[in-house]
């Protein structure tokens, strides 16, 4: 599993022993001092995950954290709240908040990757390295392979990552805007009759085995997964 998390934290020793922690687990590191910044990089890149500090030289991340909540590009982003507050209500108001997890000062590296990992499961399952099987389709993210009755079911990259967000997220039918942001990213300016195409090329790789039929098309609305 790998997935691109900004840092948010004005204690620079912090910020670099959880920035290299995450490195080294195969993610890819973002960083900001502050609110103001960790705004500016979310605007630029919205990134996988957020990992937040409470105590921010210009707002609080319990505010921050409320604004995100509010905003419909940030409302599911998954956020980890770091802070040095271990009390109960403290917890509490950081869920109620709008945090997916909290994580008190100090910490230990297997901890937090434990945490992100946990977090990616809930709101970015296609991001995780859970083995999916859907009808006899089995995807397995980690060893990269898409397998019918046993047999390989080849596919190209852009295809693979296409196919595990569907199959992470079935019975709804996402716009072509919508699998853009998912699958390519919100950072990415592409035309988005590229998903018809790539749409395509996974109908015809799953032909064989029959699983094409899992591939919904609503005219007008977009693409989705079927479990049936």
């Amino acid at each position: 599993m790998s997935a691109t998390i900004l840092v948010v934290e004005d204690e620079p020793q912090v910020q670099e022993l959880v920035a290299i922690n995450l490195e080294h687990a195969g993610h890819r590191v973002r960083r900001a001092s502050s609110a103001g910044e960790a705004v500016t990089s979310i605007r630029e890149e919205l990134p996988d995950v957020l990992i937040l500090d409470w105590m921010l030289p210009d707002e609080s991340g319990l505010s921050l954290t409320r604004r995100l909540r509010e905003d419909e590009r940030t409302r599911g982003l998954p956020i980890l709240m770091l802070t040095a507050r271990a009390m109960e209500h403290d917890k509490i108001s950081g869920l109620e908040a709008g945090a997916d997890d909290y994580l008190t000062k100090p910490f230990s590296p297997k901890e937090l990757a434990a945490r992100i990992k946990a977090v990616l499961r809930r709101r970015a399952p296609q991001l995780a390295d859970d083995v999916v099987e859907v009808g006899g389709l089995r995807l397995d993210p980690a060893a990269r392979r898409v397998t019918a009755a046993g047999k390989i079911i080849e596919l190209a990259p852009t295809e693979f990552r296409l196919l595990h967000f569907f199959m992470t997220h079935p019975e709804r039918i996402y716009s072509r805007a919508q699998v853009l942001d998912y699958v390519w990213g919100d950072h990415v300016f592409i035309e988005e009759r590229t998903v018809d195409v790539h749409i395509r090329r996974l109908r015809k790789a799953l032909e064989p085995s029959g699983h094409d039929r899992f591939i919904d098309t609503v005219r007008g609305s977009g693409y989705g997964f079927r479990k049936s």
